[in-house]
């Protein structure tokens, strides 16, 4: 992947910037493991935008995909330390959307968490 510049925020966002990425993190972090759970998400995140998303998120180093069924191949994904690190971004999110954003709501695992 190319950077567009030198800029750590940038060079951050264009990995985990999108609309997706750390809603797949959060599911992780909740267990969600397989790829019928991740596509089972409340948001509705479309199968095809999922694959790549998985696929962009094991290329950088987030996540790895391990075979649990051999016909058809099925894969459980899990964080990587490097993709683990993503949840003090996303408990700072919650906490601004939960501050500044009425009628939301942080899930039980994420309350709590250091700040």
């Amino acid at each position: 992947m190319k950077k567009r510049s030198s800029c750590p925020a940038a060079c951050a966002l264009d990995i985990a910037g999108d609309k997706w990425t750390l809603l797949v993190v959060r599911d992780l972090l909740r267990g969600r493991n397989t790829y019928g759970q991740l596509a089972a998400s409340d948001e509705g995140i479309p199968t095809n935008i999922l694959a790549d998303r998985l696929k962009k998120m094991e290329d950088a180093g987030l996540i790895e995909a391990k075979p649990y069924q051999e016909r058809p191949v099925r894969y459980r994904y899990a964080l990587t330390a490097k993709g683990g690190e993503l949840s003090e971004v996303l408990t700072a999110v919650a906490r601004w959307g939960k501050k500044h954003i009425r009628g939301t709501q942080v899930a039980p695992e994420f309350r709590g968490r250091p700040r």
